[in-house]
């Protein structure tokens, strides 16, 4: 009898090792997955000054946390509420099982858990939650077999940074930023207790939703603290009276859609793992400027639709009715402000980064600093007269072109200054033509201009562009000869890859020439087509731009360190009102930004300064620019006086 009992036991014993061994050999793999724990990361986007814009993630939201980064009051605490005898078993509390089994076998069904944190830790990241024996067989082999892969702090860590918290945070480290905008490191024993104890049922227990019901999970893991003997008497009744402030955000925390977009774009070209591999985003926003930029858009917004609906009371027009706004500092190229539409809630397609639109006469700086770096002056006199083009184009022959000046008159003889400040198309046409078509398109792709019309509309800005683009081409002005690509990324890291950004910088021509351009588009706000932007307290200059029909309109300018590009018109190219010019829908954005910029940082240049090689000088009573490549022209001789009609 005795040798057939001990025969039955080592059977079994060996049905169970063999048992184990089974499910080891079938499914020991799967722990990998934990000794190798790569878990989704967010990505977070910051501006220039450190703020954060947003918070970027896949289906996860987690800030990863090393061990060394949680409080040693925090693991007491969960221990307390979860498994005290975490540092003593192999993955598998015996006692605690038995205790369930019996209350299972009692119930007839599966009622109690007797789960260890390694349990726990396997079931959530392994295993599905039903309540199956073969599940159960599963996450004890499991958990025995982790025990023996990894350290009892890597357990720890590795929890704590899987766990499910609510409100769409994962990790202890999420949650503190997110409940209490706090790092671990600072939270107190009472925000530490509502965060151990919500995964038991974090849905529930969230602070956001059962502010109450927090408060009391919480209190239980204090107690047990309390009766452990692992906190005193005092700070147990103070930890108990404390009620912190949580705070309901919202997950993505998105502070500049636009420019997280855009940012997105051109990261995931970099690290297409950028939405799941924790990354850090340093970008050249400005956050405060950015915020600016978005109210000065709408505020030309809605001047654009009282005058629509006022005058026409087209309701169709306005909902098609869009703008965009990028600012940037010239000389490195950063952008400090994009705004790609007037509300991203209605439309999210980003005008500023992806819309193609003819820039019309702000195009025409372009040709007319050609024309001075080809020895042309301020003060050289331009025809602007109306002449008859013929032409002939796929569908007919012996076509002909009309343009007419936006004031449909003529001035006949006008200086190239006075031609820019009014933008007298009639006089920008006969200068390519005087200059010549094609010396004019070989000197324009100097600044990187691709697909130019070979025809004399490229004088009107037949060309198409993005704000932004439009806004790296304006560099070339605003930094004295030097074009500066934009980019809006300054670093991206993680802890594998690392990158930053390279400014790239192309020498057009000299300060001394541009200076004389900036004379002259200083002159355009002053007395000009743009005079809606200027600015009290600041000096800017630019151009208007409005194409036919007031399809597009545009003001690009510069104050001495930053450049602003604005441009409005409807998403399907139908035309805005009548007038909706550049100067009367586009400039006052580009002046309440500017208004906003000198109030946030009132220590902004104020004053273009002349570089050394311009001369100034008195030329037929007005005060021209002059430098050795562009000099003034003799001045006009007075006409003779027959003095025989005085008698």
């Amino acid at each position: 009898m005795k040798r057939a009992l001990l025969t039955l036991f080592v059977i079994g014993i060996l049905a169970v090792v063999g048992f184990v061994g089974y499910f080891v050999a079938m499914y020991g793999h799967e722990t990998e997955k934990l000794v190798d724990y790569r878990p989704e990361l967010t990505t977070y986007v910051y501006d220039r000054n450190g703020e954060k814009i947003a918070n970027i993630f896949d289906k996860e939201n987690r800030a990863y946390a090393a061990f060394d980064e949680i409080p040693p009051q925090m693991i007491e605490a969960l221990l307390a509420i979860e498994d005290t005898t975490f540092f003593e078993h192999n993955g598998v509390n015996v006692d605690a099982i038995f205790r369930a089994i019996v209350k299972d076998i009692k119930a007839g069904r599966l009622v109690e858990g007797a789960s260890t944190i390694t349990q726990q830790l396997v079931k959530n990241t392994l295993l599905t939650r039903e309540k199956k024996f073969s599940r159960k067989i599963k996450e004890l082999i499991f958990s025995i077999k982790l025990e023996t892969e990894l350290s009892k702090e890597q357990i720890l860590e590795r929890y704590l940074n899987a766990i499910y918290l609510g409100h769409g945070y994962y990790g202890v480290k999420t949650a503190a930023q997110g409940y209490f905008h706090k790092p671990l490191d600072r939270l107190t024993l009472k925000e530490t207790a509502i965060l151990v104890g919500l995964p038991k049922a974090p849905s529930f227990y969230a602070p956001t939703r059962n502010y109450d019901l927090a408060l009391g999970r919480a209190n239980r893991v204090i107690e047990r603290m309390h009766v452990l003997g692992w906190i005193d008497e005092g700070t147990y009744d103070d930890a108990l009276k404390e009620r912190p402030k949580v705070y309901n955000d919202t997950l993505t925390q998105n502070r500049a859609p636009y420019v997280v977009d855009a940012v997105l774009r051109r990261a995931a070209k970099l690290y297409p793992d950028v939405r799941t591999g924790g990354y850090t985003i340093e970008t050249t926003i400005d956050i405060r400027l950015q915020e600016a930029a978005r109210k000065a858009l709408k505020y030309a917004y809605d001047g654009i639709v009282k005058r629509t609906m006022t005058r026409e009371h087209n309701a169709s027009r306005i909902a098609r009715l869009n703008g965009a706004l990028v600012s940037l500092d010239p000389k490195s190229g950063e952008v400090l402000a994009l705004v790609g539409g007037v509300d991203y809630a209605k439309s999210a397609f980003n005008r500023a980064t992806q819309a193609k639109r003819q820039p019309g006469s702000a195009f025409k700086p372009f040709i007319f600093q050609t024309a001075l770096d080809l020895g042309y002056s301020t003060a050289s006199e331009l025809v602007d007269i109306a002449r008859t083009y013929n032409y002939d184009d796929k569908n007919a022959s012996g076509k002909k072109w009309k343009p007419k000046n936006y004031e449909r008159d003529y001035k006949g003889l006008i200086t190239l200054r006075d031609a820019l400040v009014h933008s007298r198309n009639l006089a920008t046409i006969n200068l390519v033509t005087d200059i010549g078509l094609s010396r004019i398109l070989h000197e324009l792709k100097r600044y990187g201009f691709k697909n130019l019309s070979h025809d004399l509309s490229l004088a009107l800005g037949s060309i198409t562009l993005s704000p932004l683009e439009l806004a790296g081409y304006y560099t070339s002005f605003a930094a004295q000869g030097v074009q500066t690509q934009p980019y809006l990324i300054k670093s991206l890291h993680n802890r594998r890859n690392t990158w930053e950004a390279e400014p790239k910088h192309t020498v057009i021509t000299s300060p001394q020439q541009t200076y004389l351009m900036t004379t002259v588009l200083r002159d355009v706000v002053k007395r000009g087509t743009g005079r809606n932007a200027a600015v009290r307290g600041i000096e800017v200059a630019g151009k208007t731009g409005t194409t036919n029909k007031s399809i597009d309109a545009w003001f690009a300018g510069y104050s001495p360190s930053v450049e602003t590009v604005v441009w409005f018109g409807n998403d399907d190219n139908t035309p805005m009102r009548r007038g909706e010019t550049g100067g009367r829908a586009a400039a006052p954005a580009f002046r309440e930004y500017y208004r906003q910029l000198i109030r946030l940082y009132p220590q902004v240049p104020r004053h273009f300064e002349m570089p050394k090689g311009v001369g100034v000088a008195k030329h037929v009573g007005k005060t021209e620019y002059f430098t050795k490549q562009s000099p003034l022209p003799p001045e006009p001789a007075a006409p003779e006086t027959d003095d025989s009609l005085l008698f």
